[in-house]
């Protein structure tokens, strides 16, 4: 038997334990349940004897696993005393949220609000490829925002929270600034800025090509100096840019028009940014769960994960459907 044990695998056998349901007990970890299975299995590598029976009805603890249960309680609960007592003001769970206003924002709004007693700080990296890049490099725990399939790592977790709708945003006095909403079949041969060249949303900009291709149009030459420059200007600013260069603006549904624009959803399909929560599977703080329970929440109350009749994903997105709850 391993002299050391690690509290990780603890925490994960007694998760299963209490739920008797691998499928159960990963979610209530926040990991996927073949990670949780391999670390069962290692486990009792360490130890030497099986902890579950397992059939295809039904997951028991085994003689070994009972007699753990209770040791593996009291060794964790010491293990967390000594770690409160050595951390009287727990470091605060860093999360990027893109932009004010956000689904991200949102999210870690609500997360504030309910769980009193964890401390969240945000960080505005304007992109899902900028905020990635500081997640890596241990300036951020937790990123929002569209993570492709290839993006993945071993490393990471991708949870889904939102199906976003696109929408295009226009000038007021455009001849389509009445319309309830624009089919995507009317943008063949037009010029839509997709944000072209920002370094920090290379996501963003994938999806918009993807999305413009399919319906013959054309994505705007690269220009832009990147989400933070833009917000740094301020809406203003944006407005400006807006007009002088006549070209739409693709942009979420939630997003806020800039003064004298308008933003109008687009049907048939109805193209859809997928926000994930992404972190990586061995970050241990204990606001993880309040914040995956806020996007829950919000995502319940306001129907973000139904699917319209007619949607559009990109490529690499499309597999996240067949994982929705």
């Amino acid at each position: 038997m391993a002299d050391d044990l690690e509290p990780r695998l603890l925490r994960r056998f007694l998760a299963v334990a209490e739920e008797l349901h691998f499928g159960r007990a990963a979610a209530r970890l926040f990991v996927a349940q073949q990670a949780l299975s391999r670390d069962i299995a290692r486990l009792e590598r360490r130890l030497g004897f099986r902890l579950f029976d397992r059939s295809t009805r039904q997951v028991r603890l085994t003689p070994e696993g009972e007699r753990l249960r209770p040791l593996a309680a009291r060794l964790l609960a010491v293990h967390d005393e000594v770690i409160g007592e050595l951390r009287s003001s727990p470091r605060p769970l860093v999360v990027d949220v893109l932009h004010d206003g956000s689904t991200a924002a949102r999210i870690l709004a609500a997360a504030r609000d309910q769980a009193a007693g964890q401390t969240f700080e945000a960080r505005f990296h304007g992109g899902f490829g900028a905020a990635l890049s500081a997640m890596q490099a241990g300036k951020v725990d937790v990123a929002f925002g569209r993570c492709p399939e290839y993006a993945l790592t071993l490393t990471l977790v991708r949870r889904l929270v939102r199906l976003e709708p696109l929408a295009l945003m226009l000038p007021d006095d455009h001849a389509w600034a009445s319309r309830a909403v624009i089919p995507m079949t009317d943008l063949r041969g037009m010029t839509i800025d997709t944000s072209a060249g920002n370094p920090e949303a290379p996501e963003w900009v994938e999806l918009g090509a993807l999305l413009l291709a399919d319906f013959a149009a054309t994505a705007a030459p690269e220009h832009h100096p990147g989400m933070a420059a833009v917000a740094a200007g301020g809406a203003d600013e944006a407005a400006y840019h807006l007009r002088s260069t006549g070209w739409p603006i693709l942009t979420r549904a939630d997003v806020s028009p800039v003064p004298r624009s308008v933003v109008i959803s687009l049907v048939d399909p109805v193209p859809l940014y997928p926000w994930s929560m992404v972190y990586d599977k061995d970050l241990d703080h204990p606001a993880l769960a309040d914040l995956w329970q806020a996007a829950r929440r919000l995502a319940a109350a306001e129907g973000w994960l139904d699917v319209p009749d007619s949607p559009w994903l990109a490529p690499d997105d499309r597999p996240l459907l067949s994982r929705l709850p």
